[in-house]
C-alpha cells in the first residue's frame, strides 16, 4: 500500500500544479455554436501554412492572419495561369461552391452576363502588370443568383522575387 500512496501523492501534486480556467456555463454554448466555424478557420490557416513554405512566399503571414482570421475574408489562391490551387471553407457562405468544386477552375467560373467588363479589365491589367488591385464585382452563386464581391487581390512572389502565386480576399458587400 506504500507504492500506492506515493503514486497518489504524485498524481495530487501533478493537479495543483496545472493552470485550471473554470468557465461559465454560459461560455459553453458559444463555444459549441462556433465549434464548426473554428474548427474551419483553423484548418484553413493550417493549409494556407503549408502553401505558404511548399512555394516559398515572400509575404508578411500577419496580414494573412488579419485578413483571414480578423476579417473572416474567404481567402482563394490561384497559380500563376489564374487556375484556383486553395479556397477557404467560407467560400461555400458566399458562393454557394465548396472549395473542393472550384479547385483547379479559374474564377472566370463566378462571372456571368452583369458582371461588369470594364471591372473585369482592371483586374485582368492588374494581374498582368503583377500588381496589387481592389474591386467589387458581380459574381454568380452555383444556383445563378448575383452577389457583390469585393476583392483584394494581390500577386505572390517567392523569395528569389519570381511570381508563383496570385491571392485574393473576397467578401460579399451589399
Amino acid at each position: 500500500m506504500i507504492e500506492l500512496k506515493d503514486y497518489d501523492n504524485a498524481v495530487i501534486k501533478f493537479r495543483n500544479s496545472l493552470n485550471f480556467t473554470m468557465l461559465p456555463v454560459l461560455s459553453w454554448d458559444f463555444y459549441a455554436s462556433n465549434y464548426e466555424d473554428i474548427k474551419q478557420i483553423e484548418e484553413d490557416a493550417v493549409s494556407l501554412s503549408n502553401l505558404v513554405s511548399a512555394h516559398s512566399w515572400n509575404i508578411d503571414t500577419n496580414l494573412l492572419d488579419e485578413k483571414f482570421k480578423a476579417q473572416k475574408n474567404v481567402v482563394v489562391v490561384t497559380d500563376t495561369k489564374l487556375n484556383i490551387v486553395f479556397a477557404t471553407q467560407n467560400m461555400w457562405n458566399m458562393s454557394q461552391y465548396h472549395p473542393e468544386e472550384i479547385i483547379g477552375k479559374t474564377p472566370k467560373m463566378f462571372q456571368g452576363n452583369l458582371t461588369n467588363p470594364s471591372t473585369l479589365k482592371i483586374v485582368s491589367d492588374a494581374i498582368k502588370e503583377k500588381i496589387p488591385f481592389e474591386v467589387t464585382i458581380v459574381n454568380y452563386r452555383k444556383d445563378g443568383s448575383t452577389y457583390n464581391c469585393w476583392i483584394q487581390g494581390k500577386p505572390i512572389f517567392d523569395k528569389k522575387g519570381e511570381i508563383v502565386n496570385f491571392i485574393a480576399f473576397e467578401k460579399e458587400v451589399a
